[in-house]
């Protein structure tokens, strides 16, 4: 365990480094030491050995990463860019998978792959990685809209490609017949049920937080309600068992631990907002009580200690942010680690041209989706428009992550071409987190003066009087 921890501390250090001196996003850094640590340091694998026991810790792993992201969305957010967000994590995702369904002969052509297993494959190499598009938009300074698309949109793909894995792919897998009524009822109970539970669930976390100011206290309580959001909806059935029903309803656990992470988000940040204006009614108020010829001892004293309440709470919540960003990175890295150790150099090179052909099918297709969103939103006010700069940064912000690996210990054992899903979507996640990673940083620098004439519009627009 002591190995483990020193391990984990080491690679996240040095990655750190390279980001801070070299400009080097952290998931490639990540990878890169996770590698060189296995294969000529430690080549026994630390979290692997278990097939079993590394997917528990995946799905361990996962809700804290969908919680640090989730508390960087706010509802004004979501209400301003939700007709964009739905195009982009569900519209462009289905049609992705219906594209994906007509081209895949095109590269597995050999293998002769079910319907249901194209949906099985694609859905896990379409589901994109929230952290890694996080950490490298965080180095920069990009107009907010253009963040909230990119971010948002990794973050609810996750839970669509999720949905569509398990409810549509591993469901015809198995033998279930897949029809136009399957798809619209499983669809619409799972995305509405999910939503409705993480809000309930959120507000049961916001009921809880009442009871505590300590800073530990209210983080543990941020935790247990994304992770218990995300428990409840994976297994909801169990729960309505216990009221005599005979289902066998799942729920995304993704969706319902995003929808709980938001509520919480956004009930405290509307407090802090109302504490802020408070706070500056409150100075304003010291200010003119300092000036009068006799002040009131206890008016001052009773404004002073409401001031510092304020602060205290308004930091309080800030560095509980902060702490869940920090585990949320520890996360990661324990997930790079063991991506490092399942990684087979010769297995990989065996499916070499699987692997590119599907890098290259991804990539030009999320590239076309993301064409046509471009088209749409210039031809309605509803929707942010899209530039070329922007539809570069949305195209190459599809980088594949920690999620890609959990379908992928979904898969049943026996499943024929397991080991050549495995390779393509390790290869396809180590492709897209170098180069689409490097394209994303190119563009961003190169364009880095007209990102900040457009901050300063979009600055102008919301605050027109500063």
């Amino acid at each position: 365990m002591v190995l483990i921890l020193l391990s984990i501390a080491g690679i996240l250090y040095f990655a750190l480094q390279l980001e801070d001196k070299f400009k080097i996003p952290s998931p490639l850094g990540l990878i890169g030491l996770s590698f060189l640590f296995h294969y000529f340091l430690h080549a026994s694998p630390l979290f692997t050995s278990n097939p079993a026991d590394f997917a528990a810790l995946v799905l361990f792993l996962l809700p804290i990463l969908l919680i640090s992201d989730s508390l960087e969305l706010t509802v004004k957010d979501l209400k301003e860019n939700g007709l964009s967000l739905f195009y982009l994590s569900v519209v462009a995702v289905a049609l992705s998978i219906l594209a994906a369904i007509f081209t895949a002969d095109l590269i597995f052509a050999d293998y002769h792959l079910s319907s249901a297993a194209v949906i099985v494959l694609f859905a896990m190499v379409l589901a994109t990685d929230p952290v890694s598009v996080v950490s490298i938009f965080s180095k920069f300074s990009l107009p907010h809209r253009l963040k909230i698309l990119a971010e948002g949109e990794s973050l609810f793909n996750d839970a669509t490609a999720l949905i569509i894995f398990v409810f549509i792919g591993l469901y015809a897998l198995d033998g279930g017949e897949i029809t136009f009524g399957y798809v619209s009822e499983t669809s619409l109970i799972v995305i509405l049920g999910s939503a409705a539970l993480g809000i309930f669930i959120g507000y049961l976390g916001l009921f809880v937080l009442k009871t505590t100011e300590n800073r530990i206290a209210e983080m543990m309580v941020i935790l247990c309600t994304g992770y218990g959001a995300f428990e409840i909806a994976e297994h909801f059935y169990t729960l309505l068992n216990l009221f005599g029903s005979h289902s066998h309803l799942h729920l995304s656990g993704i969706l319902s631990c995003i929808m709980a992470t938001i509520t919480v988000q956004h009930v405290m940040t509307k407090a802090l907002d109302e504490e802020a204006s408070r706070l500056d009614a409150d100075e304003e108020a010291l200010q003119q009580a300092a000036q009068r010829s006799e002040p009131s001892r206890g008016l001052i004293t009773g404004l002073v200690k409401r001031i510092k309440t304020t602060i205290e709470e308004r930091d309080r919540h800030i560095r509980s942010k902060e702490d869940i960003q920090l585990l949320a990175i520890i996360a990661n890295t324990i997930l790079f680690v063991a991506m490092a150790e399942i990684i087979d150099l010769k297995q990989l090179w065996q499916f070499k041209v699987e692997i590119l052909g599907m890098f290259l099918a991804t990539t030009v297709i999320r590239a076309l989706m993301m064409a046509k969103f471009a088209i749409i939103t210039n031809q309605t006010i509803k929707m942010t428009n899209i530039n070329l700069r922007w539809w570069g940064i949305l195209t190459f912000a599809g980088i594949k992550g920690g999620l890609s690996i959990v379908m992928l210990m979904m898969i049943p054992p026996s499943f024929e071409h397991l080991q050549m899903f495995q390779s393509v979507v390790i290869g396809v996640i180590l492709l897209s987190t170098f180069i689409y990673s490097a394209i994303l940083v190119t563009i961003i620098t190169k364009n880095k003066h007209i990102f900040a004439l457009e901050m300063k519009a979009e600055h102008q627009i919301h605050h027109p009087k500063s």
